[in-house]
């Protein structure tokens, strides 16, 4: 994280010194276009490139984070593992087996895939039965 952190720093300070560079080259230019002030502008243009590019790694390692910690989480709550903290209510719900949890994952992106072939149109679909909607619900469902 400390290197994400540092690259994006490096990127924004290198940003900020090419737009300095072409406030100084049209400064000294008289504001008229030259030579250095194209140079300063492209300079400034690489720069802030090279910015979004750090920021967009940043956004992806963050996001990358909170997938983890959410999926972490569910996991705990799901199986049980996590005991209450003092002074905060327990879930009133039962655990659920590592196994269910799993198969309610596939299940979950059985749907996803099926939504991504063309908005829930069996097209390409490789279920069993392609002429029955996929259901995601599992025995124990019902009797809930």
């Amino acid at each position: 994280m400390d290197n994400i952190v540092d690259a994006l720093n490096n990127a924004y300070q290198d940003f900020m010194a090419a737009a300095a560079g072409v406030l100084l080259a049209r400064e000294a230019a008289g504001s008229q276009k030259t030579k250095a002030t194209d140079v300063a502008l492209e300079n400034l243009k690489q720069r802030w490139e090279l910015f979004r590019v750090a920021c967009d790694q940043a956004e992806e390692f963050v996001e990358s984070v909170k997938q983890r910690i959410g999926s972490e989480c569910l996991v705990d709550e799901a199986t049980g593992s996590v005991a209450g903290k003092p002074g905060q209510p327990v879930a009133s719900l039962p655990p659920i087996s590592a196994v269910r949890l799993e198969q309610m994952s596939k299940a979950v992106r059985w749907l996803v895939i099926e939504l991504q072939q063309g908005s829930g149109k069996n097209v390409g679909s490789s279920h069993p039965n392609p002429s029955t909607p996929f259901d995601a619900r599992f025995s124990e469902d019902t009797t809930q």
